[in-house]
């Protein structure tokens, strides 16, 4: 989450009066995040989360994103569900932006995971995988292998000014991965590929609902699994917590039992998800605009993850013994 589009109290104010939500007593911005601008909406009814949606997304995914709510809420699982209108509609426009109402979930994000969260969350993400067997409607990834290429264009010459080598590095890496990506056989569904810790509330210990669906798309599970290995398992000094790791994937498997291809899959899977997220936090890192109101996020972080799972050779290296 993040603000690029700031709105004037009176663009609010002609949105709101298509709901039947009550008056806006309190609108603040969410600084988290890279994407889309966000906004905490209290009104004399309820609390929302308003999205503007911006940069990488496109209209024409809105749909998929917003149905995917309807359909996961409906199985189960507990996610923001969005608003709808009095016309019916769930997307709107504000300040030239598509934009859309969503529920107001309760929890509180955690900056330091334990093992025992990332239980919750590896039993949590196959429980979402599941949940979105049968939704109608489909989405490729955008940020997997092809999109690498098109980032990587994108920074060029400009990311060894960020990290020496690292130019040369990305190359390297996007050559051995593609064709590693390529030859992988593996089940597939939709998964919410951005399952970071602010984007997962707990009351306590208990994982309570989660949140931001716009990079979801359909793709391999066990890629999701991978982006939640390296987005909860690595410690602050970047070293990777088998501890955690072994939990998370135990969790995991317990609810929705990993393949053996899978399993092996791993390493790669996360040396991938490692790079994608690199190469997007380095184009965010050298293009976000002056002023805007997000935390630039460093892609040195991801450069020692990925590290990491050059050395890794199985699931052991990840805490696991199935």
């Amino acid at each position: 989450m993040a603000v690029y589009t700031e709105v004037p109290d009176e663009d609010l104010a002609a949105f709101l009066k298509a709901y039947d939500i009550g008056e806006a007593v309190a609108f603040k911005g969410i600084a988290e995040g890279v994407e889309n601008s966000n906004y905490l909406l209290v009104t004399t009814q309820a609390r929302f989360i308003l999205t503007l949606y911006e940069k990488r997304v496109e209209r024409s995914d809105l749909p998929f994103f917003l149905g995917l709510l309807e359909h996961l809420s409906a199985k189960g699982l507990n996610c923001p569900q969005p608003v709808k209108a009095r016309d019916g509609a769930v997307l709107g426009e504000l300040c030239g932006r598509p934009a859309a109402l969503v529920t107001f979930l309760d929890g509180v994000s955690v900056r330091r995971p334990t093992a025992a969260h990332c239980a919750e969350l590896g039993r949590a993400l196959a429980e979402l995988h599941e949940a979105g067997r049968g939704f109608g409607l489909t989405r490729p990834n955008a940020l997997s292998v092809a999109g690498w290429r098109a980032l990587e264009r994108s920074a060029r010459g400009r990311g060894d000014a960020v990290a020496g080598g690292l130019d040369a590095l990305i190359a390297q890496e996007l050559d051995a991965l593609e064709p590693a990506f390529a030859a992988l056989d593996l089940p597939t569904g939709v998964i919410h590929a951005d399952l970071f810790p602010n984007n997962v509330f707990f009351l306590g210990d208990r994982l309570s609902g989660l949140i931001d669906f716009y990079f979801a798309c359909d793709d391999v599970f066990a890629y999701d699994v991978a982006i939640c290995l390296n987005a909860w398992c690595f410690e602050p000094n970047g070293e990777f917590n088998v501890t955690k790791g072994g939990a998370l994937l135990a969790a995991y498997h317990a609810a929705r039992p990993l393949s053996e291809a899978e399993i092996a899959a791993l390493p790669i899977l996360a040396r991938g998800a490692a790079l994608r997220f690199m190469l997007t936090r380095l184009v965010d890192w050298l293009d976000t605009p002056p002023g805007a109101l997000v935390k630039k996020l460093d892609p040195l972080e991801y450069l020692k993850k990925l590290k990491f799972h050059q050395r890794a050779r199985g699931v052991a290296d990840y805490g696991w013994r199935p």
